[in-house]
């Protein structure tokens, strides 16, 4: 992470490593000068010497941050923002052309469609006008010199511009049918061991860190420590839009290589994680027969360190031999419902890779 840059106020005496620079506007009986009488000094020069300014007083490489960052939104923003009005003036068309009532699936999938488009406009206008904002910030920073708040100002602005620019882009890198959902996220330890089950722990936390770093948070709703430390399991709940998006590729084994003092033997630990969209505000359109299910239930020992029992609901789906497991709500019938859903979330995205139209199509052989 870079250092944060020492801003100083224009109180401030020059230090000792800045008198070299002051020599060539004062004597040297002049060399504590107030910091603005100095960069004063230098107005009327070329933008190469005010640029020299900058970086003399550690602020050039967040001058130069802010100037790509309003570049990169007036060269993105107008045409996206012209594409998604014409989206949104399609989809409107398509609702007027459409009978709403006689098909609903096909009504809600374009107002879904349409409430995108509209979010997708009012974050580009708002990204415009942070640009706008940095920018004109930036000049009055140069018509004043350099002034501490308004600095600040400008590079934050310049980050809400970064941080919208980098959403927008990558939404529209999200191109599958499930990738605007939310997502639950399965760890399990790859075998039995301290160091697989420490991996597990490893890969829990590094998923945290990386929701809280969007700013969001993860729902943390099972837990199985082991009894030499680490974890056994966990799953995770990550309910805000596109995390499925973003996590669907995690899906897999995941290895870590522990060399120990430089030895030519390496020890590979391991940890599966399955990933399946969490849907938010919407149902499933299918219904799976009991009579495909295999139902059971099972103790759960030990669940965040404590010594308390609590009941795993299990789903085995026969026709694909597909299971999935429940244990960290507060009762049986939620974990049941919780185990229907992860089920019916997973067959859909198995459907979805074998480009199949129906659950019930799916091929046992490749799930």
């Amino acid at each position: 992470m870079a250092a944060e840059p020492v801003f100083v106020s224009r109180a401030t005496t020059i230090p000792s490593k800045f008198q070299s620079f002051t020599r060539n506007i004062s004597d040297k009986s002049q060399a504590k000068l107030p910091l603005c009488s100095r960069v004063r000094a230098y107005q009327k020069h070329s933008m190469d010497d005010k640029n020299n300014v900058y970086k003399q007083l550690g602020l050039f490489s967040l001058k130069k941050n802010i100037e790509d960052t309003v570049l990169r939104a007036e060269m993105l923003a107008p045409t996206a923002l012209e594409h998604e009005e014409a989206r949104r003036i399609k989809q409107e068309e398509m609702i007027h052309e459409c009978n709403l009532w006689e098909d609903p699936a096909k009504s809600n999938e374009i107002l879904i469609k349409l409430a995108g488009s509209a979010k997708a406009i009012h974050a580009l206008k708002d990204l415009k006008y942070k640009a706008e904002e940095a920018k004109l910030i930036s000049q009055l920073v140069e018509m004043e010199a350099i002034n501490y708040r308004l600095f600040k100002q400008a590079y934050a602005s310049s980050l809400d511009v970064r941080k919208l620019l980098d959403q927008y882009e990558m939404s529209r890198l999200l191109k599958g049918p499930y990738d605007k959902q939310g997502a639950c996220v399965v760890i399990r330890a790859g075998s039995k061991g301290f160091n697989h089950e420490i991996w597990t722990e490893e890969l829990l936390n590094m998923y945290v860190k990386w929701a809280e770093k969007l700013g969001y948070e993860g729902r943390l709703v099972e837990k199985h420590p082991s009894m030499h430390g680490g974890i056994e399991s966990a799953t995770i709940e990550f309910e805000f839009e596109c995390a499925y998006g973003y996590l669907s590729g995690e899906r897999g084994i995941h290895h870590k290589i522990n060399s120990q003092n430089g030895s030519v033997h390496h020890e590979v630990t391991s940890a599966c994680v399955d990933v399946v969209p969490l849907f938010l505000g919407t149902g499933f359109d299918f219904q799976i027969d009991d009579e495909e299910l295999i139902i059971s239930c099972s103790p759960s020992l030990l669940r965040d360190g404590k010594n308390q029992t609590e009941l795993t609901v299990c789903l085995q789906h026969i026709p694909t031999g597909i299971s999935v497991q429940s244990s960290g709500e507060r009762s049986h019938f939620a974990n049941t419902m919780k185990a229907h859903n992860r089920l019916k979330a997973k067959l859909l995205v198995i459907a979805e890779e074998q480009k199949v139209c129906d659950v019930s199509s799916i091929r046992r052989e490749h799930c």
